[in-house]
């Protein structure tokens, strides 16, 4: 009998779900704090806790842990949940400056680190709509 393979994904060499949702908490509050991200600031409503869930949940199913946000009865597609937004060049900047200054408090690997940045480029660019 055969072991099981060992399954490695971005969400277990991140550090898990207490990892994730430090990433998730950190973003938002970058996103409260830099004056640069004011406009993104602006896109949310006065309280960000729904919003620092829906994150967690999103990246803990995106970085291949449990998909907690699909299993959400107001679950919504990624692009659907962001086309009432206008997204254009300066909110993607702004949404990647406090992704990556969550990130970079965290202890990664140079891999993890350049497989992160490339795919939430990669992600943040498909969701721009002006």
């Amino acid at each position: 009998m055969s072991a099981e393979p060992t399954r490695t994904t971005p969400y277990d060499l991140l550090g898990g779900e207490a990892a994730v949702r430090q990433l998730a908490n950190r973003f938002y509050d970058f996103m409260e704090t830099l004056p640069e991200a004011a406009g993104l600031r602006a896109m949310h409503g006065p309280d960000l806790g729904p919003m620092r869930e829906k994150l967690f949940q999103f990246m803990s199913g995106w970085l291949g842990g449990p998909p907690l946000y699909f299993q959400r009865a107001d679950a919504k597609c990624f692009g659907s949940a962001h086309r009432p937004f206008p997204i254009d060049a300066a909110a993607r900047d702004q949404w990647m400056l406090c992704i990556t200054r969550a990130l970079d408090e965290m202890p990664l690997s140079a891999e993890l680190r350049t497989l992160l940045d490339v795919s939430l480029k990669r992600t943040t660019e498909a969701l721009r709509n002006c």
